[in-house]
Formats: structure tokens, sequence, C-alpha cells
């Protein structure tokens, strides 16, 4: 189980530090980036379903969509959602949005507890019920100062439980669905790279700043060990640890924010505080969880 702390650890480390990354990738779009990503991502993440022995998934699938029909709107739809998301984490910090994209990090398990309740009938701990209440706070605090959230924070605290919950209906929820929908986002990473109004000028970009090439390998790198260690910790630390774990990553998302020049005002602190306190409040429940002992089986 140390391993697989480890694993998560190093998975949310990485991608705070891709989401720094992105700011040396001048003069590329963050639509190109998002486009070398996915190219250099899919080939690696294939090669981990051959490693893990993971290809009857695949299979399955396929035979699956010959079958249901239905799957040839619903797994674009399930692709369109997840390329939304990966944009988003490359388009932010270069345009000043980091700070609104890491608080939809923050809101994401709120927004899938109450998916959870309001979908699945799933009945709330006293803990969970406190997180609700404190994000309650920073919630009408943000919309009594501008109304609302910005699209951003919304776009993945709304976005992931929607996309959670079509994979779940579609019984794609494996590493074989996850890869199918990054693969459908290849013709559009392609347009983006070389296609595209700023592909127009990728042998201009590359001329004129050769380390660009070996930072894009770089991003590949990056993303593609990542996304390995998320998928190793997942298969070595019980569910409830893994998913504590798992807030580690918006933590360092602000701090990447903070450092890539974005501060927060004196008016949003209002907003930040209550909802840092409520997924305080479920790290706690984590904790809790993780430490009871488990009663050993009558037999």
């Amino acid at each position: 189980m140390v391993r697989g702390v480890v694993y998560s650890v190093l998975a949310s480390s990485l991608f705070g530090l891709m989401y720094y990354y992105t700011s040396l990738l001048h003069p590329l779009s963050s639509e190109q980036i998002f486009g070398w990503r996915m190219l250099l991502t899919v080939p690696i993440m294939g090669l981990m379903i051959v490693l893990l022995g993971e290809t009857r998934q695949l299979q399955d699938l396929l035979h699956r969509l010959r079958r249901e029909p239905v799957l040839w709107l619903t797994l674009p739809t399930s692709s369109a959602l997840l390329g939304l998301q990966l944009w988003l984490f490359m388009w932010a910090p270069s345009h000043g949005k980091a700070l609104e994209v890491s608080l939809g990090y923050f809101m994401l398990p709120l927004a899938l507890i109450a998916m959870g309740k309001l979908v699945y009938g799933e009945r709330l701990s006293s803990f969970q019920k406190l997180a609700a209440a404190c994000a309650a706070i920073g919630v009408v605090h943000e919309l009594l100062r501008v109304g609302g959230f910005s699209w951003a924070s919304l776009a993945v605290c709304m976005g992931y439980p929607f996309y959670f919950y079509l994979r779940r209906r579609m019984k794609t929820d494996q590493l074989a669905g996850l890869w199918s929908d990054m693969l459908l986002t290849l013709p559009l990473a392609f347009y983006f790279v070389f296609w595209g109004e700023s592909g127009q000028h990728l042998k201009v970009q590359f001329e004129l700043r050769p380390m660009l090439f070996v930072l894009v390998i770089g991003l590949g790198v990056i993303s593609s060990a990542a996304l390995v260690s998320y998928i190793l910790a997942s298969r070595r630390v019980p569910f409830s640890l893994f998913g504590l774990l798992g807030y580690v990553e918006p933590v360092l998302l602000v701090f990447v924010s903070l450092l890539l020049g974005e501060r927060i005002g004196a008016s949003e602190w209002l907003t930040y505080i209550p909802i840092w306190l409520a997924v305080g409040v479920l790290m706690l429940e984590g904790l809790v969880s993780v430490r009871r002992p488990v009663a050993p089986p009558l037999v």
C-alpha cells in the first residue's frame, strides 16, 4: 500500500507540474499544447493497456459497438466531455484562469456528493453534511459577490460528474473506456497541431525556438508518467484512501496558480475558505474511514 500512496502523490505532483509546464511552451497556443498532449499520451496509454493485460476490455468494447448502436452516440459525447476538461487544464494557466480552474477541482468532490444523493439516492454521512454546509457558505458568498461562479470553475465541477455518470451508465468506466475517449480526440488534436490557424505557424515556431521540440517531448513524458502513476495508484490503495489522496492535486494547483502570478482578492477569501474547509472535512472523513479497524469476518 505504501507504494500505492507514493504513486498517487507522484501523479498529483506531475499533474501540478504539467499545470505550470504549459507556461514554458510559448509561443504554442493552448490548443496546440492540448493537441501535442493527446498525440503523445494516447500511444503510451495504449501500450499500458497491453502491458497490464487489459486488451480484453478493449475487445469487449469493440464487440459492444456492433451490438449496441447507441454507443456510437454516447462514446463521442463522453470523449467530448473529457476533451473539454483536458483542454481547459492546458488553457487556464496561460490565460489567467488557473485559480478559477483549481477552485473547480476543489468543488468537484462536493459536486460528486450531490450527484450521489440526487441521482443514486446515496445517504450523506455526518461529515458530508457538514462539508456541504461549509461549501454552501462559499457558494452563497460567490453568488452574492459576482452573481455566480466563473464558467471555468463550473465546467470542472459540473462537467466531470456528468462525464463519470455517463461512463458508468455506458459501463465504460475502465481503462479501455478512458483510452477510447482519448483516442476519439485525436482528429481534433491533429487539426490543432498541424492544420488549424495555430498549426499554420508550427514550422516557424519551432525554427524560432528549437528548444520547443524538447519541451513538447517533455510534455508527453510528464502527461504519460502522471497517467501511469495514477493508474498504478488506483490498483494499490483502498478506495477510500485513494479518494483522500486525490485532494493533493487541487492544493498543488492553487500553489501553481499563485506561482504564475495570480492572486486571491480580499473579497474572494470568503468564497475560498469555506470551500477549503469543506474539503478538509471530507479529508477528515477519509482519514477516519481509513484508520477505522475492519471487523473480522464471522465464520
